[in-house]
């Protein structure tokens, strides 16, 4: 055991180590409370993490883990008490102060066995004391601050939270291992080489755990970038559809100024009645073609229309758009949009020989709402586990229409399934009906 041979790490110093992990995310992330206020809690909290190694290291050496574990709850609550986070955020952030604090405390112990082995608390041995836990939490903090939330929360998810908790616990184990049992084939057995050994598995988790953090903020911009990149889509789109609109009434005014001249100019009631009913079949299209229920739904429902319209696709709807109205304008837009969107895209895959085409059904079925469209497509379909993968060719940047369906419609308690044959691909989806209502249906 190491205590028959070199002094270990003295639990007062292993709380201020404790202490000084946990201020440097408190000094970068939002707090609950004002400055004075947080000093006075950072004073009280950091006596409390001395106490509580004071108190461990009573107990005998088969309760050491207990100890440690008491250390750790306290770690989490001063870090609960003060940060403006989620409990899950908390624990996340809790691991990661842990092997800090451990990194921390064993590289000043290492030095201070190789410069004082006499192992005295001495002047020179406090001033070395407060040279290295200075250096080492100033260096972590800038570290730390470069991906952190400076004065915001951080937001960790269960993945990342059990994640960081195994590498934590995974590196105290390892790191450990020499002080609870040398008669293992990886404990360490020769003087110094146990403090070495502990620093360096420290460190390996120290930057684990912070590679850990810089991918999740990788992958966080890089959600923001698509987001961004849909939304500058989307608001192209929006102006080429007005754009066209624009020219095409313009068009149609330019035509019928000559029409009406005809029809002024033109004596035989029989072909005048003709003119007109001419005049007025080249309107029809440009009046209301949508009455679900639904304003929000025959809106999207007008748009995609006139978009499937220059594809040679014919749009096709029964549905009672009240249905929907349970999902808010956004929502709304969000699920019937995308699945539009990919509708008629895919139709665009199959020749243009008057056989494109997409159909829209919203009905109630028992105590579901339905909502089905369906689409002819080439039949290719590409997957990427249960999901069909974008045939753009920068796949990796799109693919997000079906992932954001799937996740609107879960939040109202639904779900999505997709169907396909060699000729029709099916995309349903299923809502729980809040309460009944008629079932009319319109086009």
């Amino acid at each position: 055991m190491i205590d028959q041979t070199l002094p270990d790490i003295p639990r007062v110093v292993t709380g201020l180590a404790e202490a000084g992990a946990c201020l440097v995310y408190l000094l970068i992330l939002r707090r609950r409370m004002a400055p004075l206020a947080f000093a006075a809690i950072a004073v009280v909290g950091t006596l409390a993490l001395i106490a509580t190694q004071a108190a461990a290291d009573l107990l005998p050496l088969p309760l050491w883990t207990l100890g440690m574990l008491a250390a750790v709850l306290a770690m989490y609550t001063f870090l609960r008490v003060c940060l403006d986070s989620t409990r899950l955020a908390t624990v996340y952030l809790t691991a990661r102060a842990f092997v800090l604090a451990e990194l921390v405390a064993s590289l000043h112990w290492q030095l201070h066995t190789f410069f004082l082995p006499h192992g005295a608390i001495t002047g020179p041995a406090i001033v070395l004391l407060i040279v290295t836990f200075t250096g080492c939490f100033v260096l972590a903090w800038f570290a730390e601050a470069r991906h952190l939330p400076r004065g915001g929360e951080v937001d960790a998810g269960w993945r990342e939270t059990v994640a960081a908790v195994a590498i934590a616990s995974a590196t105290f184990g390892i790191s450990n291992l020499s002080f609870t049992g040398a008669n293992t084939p990886f404990s360490g057995r020769i003087g110094h080489e146990i403090f070495y050994i502990r620093t360096l598995v420290d460190l390996c988790g120290y930057i684990a755990l912070y590679a850990q953090q810089e991918w999740r903020r990788e992958v966080r911009a890089r959600a923001e970038s698509q987001a961004m990149q849909s939304l500058l889509r989307s608001q192209h789109d929006q102006y080429r559809t007005t754009k066209r609109a624009i020219d095409e009434v313009s068009r149609k005014h330019h035509d019928m100024k000559h029409v009406v001249q005809a029809i002024r100019a033109e004596e035989d009631p029989t072909i005048r009645a003709r003119l007109v009913d001419e005049l007025e079949q080249s309107i029809a299209d440009y009046g209301t073609r949508f009455r679900t229920g639904n304003a929000v739904l025959d809106t999207v429902l007008q748009a995609k229309a006139m978009t499937a319209r220059d594809e040679g696709i014919e749009i096709t709807c029964v549905a009672d758009g009240a249905l929907l109205d349970m999902l808010t304008p956004l929502d709304l837009v969000t699920v019937t949009g995308n699945a539009l969107d990919n509708a008629i895209e895919a139709a665009t895959r199959t020749e243009n020989d008057g056989t494109r085409s997409v159909r829209v059904a919203l009905f109630a079925q028992d105590a579901f709402v339905m909502l089905r469209i369906d689409n002819t497509y080439d039949g290719v379909l590409l997957r990427e586990g249960d999901m069909p993968r974008s045939r753009k060719p920068d796949a990796d940047d799109h693919g997000f229409g079906l992932r954001s369906i799937e996740q609107t419609v879960a939040t109202y308690g639904g779900s999505m399934s997709i169907n396909a044959d060699e000729r029709w691909f099916s995309l349903r989806l299923l809502f729980p009906r809040p309460q009944k209502s008629g079932d009319s249906a319109s086009r």
